[in-house]
């Protein structure tokens, strides 16, 4: 009975060994399998992820050459024909439509102008801002005339104004414009500066050209105690009525120049070297010429000093 209990141990003891050496390999097979799939996992991430790259490029590369062909086909489309959207017909009809909405607004302004050109005169002016109380020019232009009437070089330039004021009146340009309205160089006689080229300053008795706007006459005094002598061409600072007819189409020609006055200051030797001063008035009917605020109103003053 004692002998038989060790062999029995002897005998378990083989058995669980064998029993342990296949479970072993079957965990490390199992373990292989694991890795193996893994890896497989791996391969096919990596696989996915190139396909996604891949897919992606091509959807960029799709979305740029749709946008080319968009442009293009904008511009023009060879399936449809259509050129910037719109076919030859839609084309037409729209060129169509602006044709006769611009002919129709042209016509309209063609047709308004033409009618407000009916009312206008081609020779008075429709709207006029003539002043009651017409202004007064002076030449040669300054309101203080000094010379030597011994030195020519001296007055030279008073001269050469008052002949630029009177080239457009010499006879041979007016003859061609209505008698009516006719104002020549010769009615002015000694201040023409036809028969004294240097217009009286040579004998210290300088000519003043006046030019009055409107129809009245000229009236020119000395402010001192004593009057001084004058000349008037015309007579008396006056103008005929012809020269502002109540039509003024009628003078309405390339050639028609206001009328004026030519005034001759009559100096003796006395008076040289001492400055006289002279107011020229516009004279006539309701015209307004001594409103103190404004000194230049219907009239002129002027100095003039001359020496020997």
């Amino acid at each position: 009975m004692t002998s038989s209990k060790p062999n029995q141990d002897q005998t378990q003891e083989p058995n669980q060994d064998q029993t342990q050496g296949p479970n072993q390999d079957q965990n490390q097979d199992a373990k292989e399998e694991v890795k193996a799939e893994e890896k497989e996992e791996k391969k096919e991430e990596k696989r996915e992820k190139k396909e996604d790259k891949k897919e992606a490029n091509e959807a960029k590369r799709e979305q740029k050459k749709e946008k080319q062909d968009s442009w293009k086909d904008f511009i023009y489309n060879p399936r449809t024909g259509e050129f910037l959207g719109r076919t030859a017909g839609s084309w037409g009809l729209i060129l169509l439509f602006y044709l006769i909405f611009y002919g129709f607004l042209g016509g309209m302004f063609s047709l308004t102008m033409w009618v407000m050109l009916q009312t206008l005169d081609e020779n008075v002016p429709r709207h006029q801002d003539r002043v009651a109380s017409p202004g007064l020019v002076i030449r040669p232009h300054a309101v203080e005339i000094t010379f030597n009437r011994s030195d020519p070089e001296n007055y030279k330039h008073y001269i050469r104004q008052l002949h630029d004021l009177l080239q457009s009146y010499n006879d041979s340009i007016q003859e061609p414009v209505k008698k009516v309205c006719q104002f020549k160089r010769s009615t002015l006689r000694q201040c023409s500066g036809l028969p004294d080229p240097s217009f009286g300053f040579k004998e210290g008795n300088p000519v003043i050209g006046l030019k009055p706007e409107g129809d009245p006459y000229i009236n020119c005094t000395a402010k001192r105690a004593t009057s001084l002598q004058m000349q008037y061409f015309p007579s008396e600072g006056r103008l005929d009525k012809m020269f502002f007819p109540n039509n003024l189409s009628l003078c309405s020609q390339p050639d028609y120049v206001q009328p004026l006055v030519a005034v001759k200051l009559l100096f003796t030797k006395e008076d040289y070297n001492i400055e006289q001063t002279v107011e020229c008035k516009v004279e006539g009917s309701n015209l307004r010429n001594d409103d103190e605020r404004d000194k230049f109103l219907g009239r002129v003053t002027f100095r003039v000093k001359v020496s020997e």
